[in-house]
Order: structure tokens, then C-alpha cells, then sequence
């Protein structure tokens, strides 16, 4: 499977790098109880943070705002995902446990505060470009409503639009029947490409530790 950034958004923001993890052959069920308190703990310990610090002041959100408002989307009505989890840990409204797959994906956006999403490999198909999303494209989104692309940054391959750093669509969610997979990590910009690299091996890690099978990995920017 091909990857590339469209000329759109080199063009706004020429540091804006993705990693990118394609698995195969793993095995997704009921996350470990390791993963389920270490998910717990740090939500928690994200409540506690936030008494003192307001949601905007997380790094990881104020740069993916800056973002979102580079490519045209108002964040305040269009947060990316990161802010959202965020925002709904400070309500207390913790993350429940979904399979093994998600909980990891969870996990890793909120500690290195990133959107990232992962993806049924059986369910995309062809090259998949990063773009940004035109006034005609929209689908319908896991939250069950149907999401406007204009000027948001979309994942699309042969079919169109299935992924974005704000809420992804109903076509490719994993599930326990998934062995085939590929997660986006929308990296900050800010990082170098060693720090890019060391994040994206360290996720492809601990993925393939709980669910086996093989990894590969890239940065493209």
C-alpha cells in the first residue's frame, strides 16, 4: 500500500510529517488487564492535570489547533481528536475499554497528544493520499453523523474519504475480526524526524507485543 501527502498540504505546512504502521497477521480480542489500567491510570492522571491547567495548554492540542486553522477549520467548533478525548476525561466521562486495537490507539494519542487513527486494511483499497478535504466530500462518521470534509485534513484511497485527525468515518473501524490493519499518526510538526521515527517504532512495539503478527513502518513529510 502506496502513502502520499498532497501538494495542498506541503504547500500550508511543509513540516507536516504522518506515521504510518501496516500490520498483518494479528490476532485483535479484549485488550490485556495491563493495557486497561495503564489506560485508566493515565486518564486519571490527565483529570488530575487538568485542575490546574486548562485543555488548550496541553502542547499536543495547542499545536493540532494551530493546524486545523492553517488548513481553514475552526477548532472550536472542529476539534481534533486529541482535544476531544481530552475534554471528555475532564468531564470524568473516562474511556471505556473497546478491543485491544482501539485502547492501544487511545493510549498512545493521549501520551504523546496526537490524533492518530488505525484502520481495517481489508476495507481500503488502492494508493491512500493525505489531502485536504474539497466543499463536495463528506461520509458518515463512527459518532453516526455525517461529517462535512470542507477544508479538513482527510485520509481518502480508490473508494474516498475514510479517515481524519477530527473524527473518522464508519467505513474501516477495527474490530476482533480485523488481522490486517494500518494506524496514521498525525504527527506534530514540530518534531524532528528522529523523534518521528522513535515515536512511530515505539507504538508498531507494543502493538505487535499484545497482538503478534509483523509490523512495518515509515514517516512520510
Amino acid at each position: 500500500m502506496n502513502f502520499t501527502l498532497s501538494p495542498a498540504i506541503k504547500q500550508l505546512c511543509p513540516s507536516f510529517k504522518m506515521g504510518i504502521i501496516q500490520y498483518k497477521n494479528i490476532e485483535v480480542g479484549d485488550s490485556p488487564q495491563m493495557l486497561k489500567g495503564r489506560l485508566r491510570l493515565f486518564q486519571e492522571s490527565i483529570y488530575f492535570d487538568l485542575e490546574s491547567k486548562k485543555v488548550t495548554e496541553f502542547e499536543g492540542v495547542s499545536e493540532w489547533r494551530k493546524l486545523f486553522k492553517t488548513f481553514g477549520t475552526d477548532p472550536s467548533k472542529y476539534r481534533p481528536s486529541i482535544e476531544a478525548l481530552i475534554r471528555r476525561i475532564g468531564k470524568q466521562t473516562y474511556l471505556p475499554s473497546i478491543n485491544s486495537a482501539v485502547d492501544i490507539n487511545n493510549f498512545f494519542s493521549l501520551q504523546y497528544e496526537v490524533p492518530i487513527g488505525i484502520y481495517d486494511s481489508s476495507n481500503l483499497e488502492g494508493p491512500i493520499e493525505f489531502t485536504i478535504g474539497k466543499k463536495e466530500e463528506s461520509y458518515e462518521a463512527l459518532n453516526e453523523r455525517n461529517i462535512s470534509l470542507e477544508n479538513k485534513i482527510i485520509s481518502k484511497d480508490a473508494l474516498g474519504a475514510f479517515g481524519s485527525p477530527y473524527v473518522d468515518s464508519n467505513r474501516a473501524y477495527v474490530t476482533e475480526k480485523t488481522t490486517q490493519a494500518v494506524h496514521f499518526i498525525y504527527l506534530k510538526p514540530s518534531l524532528s524526524e528522529e523523534q518521528a521515527y522513535k515515536l512511530t517504532k515505539s507504538l508498531s512495539d507494543m502493538f505487535i507485543q499484545i497482538h503478534g503478527g509483523a509490523a512495518t513502518y515509515q514517516v512520510i513529510n
